[in-house]
């Protein structure tokens, strides 16, 4: 796939948690009564890919991060000050092969860019084009975060979240 095609999906899906809101709501999955978004750090690192990592249809791309590579990933982004936490979601891959995309879930504390959660979820993808079949694993994270796993989070953030 040509990297100024996947710019163009990087940008789509980053969008889609704005722009859908009723579909893809971080509010209702996390419980916050106001979430302010900023994609500016997202955009910029999507924009530093320039197609030297292959995009591998036959290899499985599971097990590429994990919590140590984020948090010392973290510590060196320059993230928007919008709040005392920041929300991101790090895709690590989106395997055709095995029909299956894994995300990092991401919240930290701004100021001291500690990583208050880290988890991974693997999901399903489905839907009629690239788009909205790799998106749906989002929605499936959103939907799995809603009603089960911000229980186990509770007690991590109380304050308000900016998505990134």
């Amino acid at each position: 796939m040509p990297n100024d095609v996947l710019q163009l999906y990087f940008n789509e899906w980053n969008a889609l948690i704005i722009s859908d809101q009723k579909k893809y709501d971080v509010r209702v999955s996390f419980r916050k009564p106001v979430v302010h978004f900023d994609l500016s750090f997202v955009k910029k690192q999507n924009k530093l890919y320039k197609g030297d990592m292959p995009i591998r249809e036959f290899v499985r791309m599971e097990n590429l991060l994990n919590e140590d590579i984020i948090t010392k990933y973290m510590r060196l982004a320059a993230l928007p000050n919008l709040s005392k936490y920041a929300l991101l979601f790090i895709v690590e891959s989106f395997d055709n092969t095995i029909k299956k995309g894994s995300v990092w879930v991401v919240v930290l504390k701004n100021d001291t860019k500690e990583l208050v959660l880290c988890e991974k979820f693997i999901e399903s993808p489905s839907g009629f084009n690239i788009k909205s079949y790799w998106a749906r694993i989002f929605y499936n994270i959103f939907f799995n975060i809603s009603k089960t796993a911000y229980v186990r989070w509770e007690h991590l953030v109380k304050d308000e979240v900016v998505i990134l």
